[in-house]
């Protein structure tokens, strides 16, 4: 089993996630003889999980209950350690969209950071594609390499230790597409073009600050790229919620609403009327944004190398 082949059983070796809830998850990696401590119990990988069906729903030693999943690359991304920022699903989706990946693709990436793109990449390319990705920090890059043998991808991965920006990406006119994610990509635009296929290919740039928009977009006109365009994610989360409100006491009773012909709640969609006599409360949905959230990630700046 790896991240992009999916077993059915729980085996010896492999990573999984256990998910006590949306907001509450955890990476293992299974051995016999181990056990994991959560605040449900001791789970005993020998006995619990070894053999048993991915999305298996486990019980632990104090009568609680978790489920076990399948460490897919979006369940990776929520659960990695972090060497460094990471990109999350949503702007992994558009840039795996924008740079047309399909299985059999060459994908050039700077830096790899804590991998959380990378794992993405390299599951939208396999089989038979190739991930070359470039870390400047040496210890980053052994880690990356590390995580990427345990979870049984290394054969779709390349990792160099190495300053994209004065060496490039150590090789020339194979790739289909080019990430970059470092301070100063308008220093690597020339490097990516050379590894780009000479019938074109496509580019992008992940900057958190628009001065590094403006200097990347120059450099990459400056190279003959063409269709350059930043765009920018910005995600919302609701909170649908149950709200009561009292409503003026106008003289208007039950059996003057039911004379009409009209139930109580109609006019409001999903709401209900309540009368207590003196007073009266309608409850309806609502959907409201919290008062505090993660706006701005980064800007998404896509260009296509020009054929001519």
């Amino acid at each position: 089993m790896s991240f992009v082949e999916y077993g059915e059983f729980m085996k010896e070796g492999d990573i999984a996630i256990v998910f006590l809830g949306h907001d509450s998850m955890f990476p293992v990696k299974l051995q016999h003889g181990a056990q994991t401590q959560t605040k449900y119990g001791v789970i005993r990988h020998s006995s619990d999980l070894i053999g048993k069906r991915y999305g298996s729903k486990v019980t632990c030693s104090k009568g609680g209950w978790v489920y076990i999943l399948h460490p897919t690359p979006e369940l990776w991304t929520m659960n990695l350690p972090h060497r460094t920022q990471i990109l999350y699903s949503t702007d992994i989706s558009l840039i795996t969209m924008m740079l047309e990946l399909k299985p059999g693709s060459i994908v050039c990436e700077s830096g790899t950071g804590s991998g959380s793109l990378s794992h993405a990449i390299i599951r939208t390319i396999a089989p038979t594609g190739h991930l070359y990705t470039i870390e400047f920090h040496q210890q980053r890059a052994e880690k990356a390499m590390e995580e990427f043998r345990e979870h049984k991808v290394d054969h779709l991965v390349t990792v160099k230790s190495q300053d994209v920006c004065k060496n490039g990406f150590g090789v020339a006119n194979i790739a289909d597409a080019v990430f970059l994610d470092i301070p100063s990509p308008w220093e690597a635009i020339g490097h990516a073009k050379s590894a780009l296929k000479e019938q074109g290919g496509r580019i992008c740039s992940f900057s958190p600050c628009i001065e590094q928009v403006q200097r990347t977009c120059q450099a990459l006109e400056a190279h003959g790229f063409t269709e350059v365009d930043t765009l920018e994610i910005l995600l919302r989360i609701y909170d649908v919620r149950t709200i009561s409100l009292q409503t003026a006491d106008l003289g208007i009773v039950a059996e003057d609403v039911s004379s009409t012909g009209l139930d109580s709640g109609s006019q409001l969609g999903q709401s209900s009327v309540c009368d207590n006599s003196s007073q009266r409360t309608i409850q309806f949905k609502s959907a409201v944004t919290p008062r505090e959230m993660v706006g701005h990630t980064g800007y998404l700046t896509f260009a296509t190398k020009s054929l001519f």
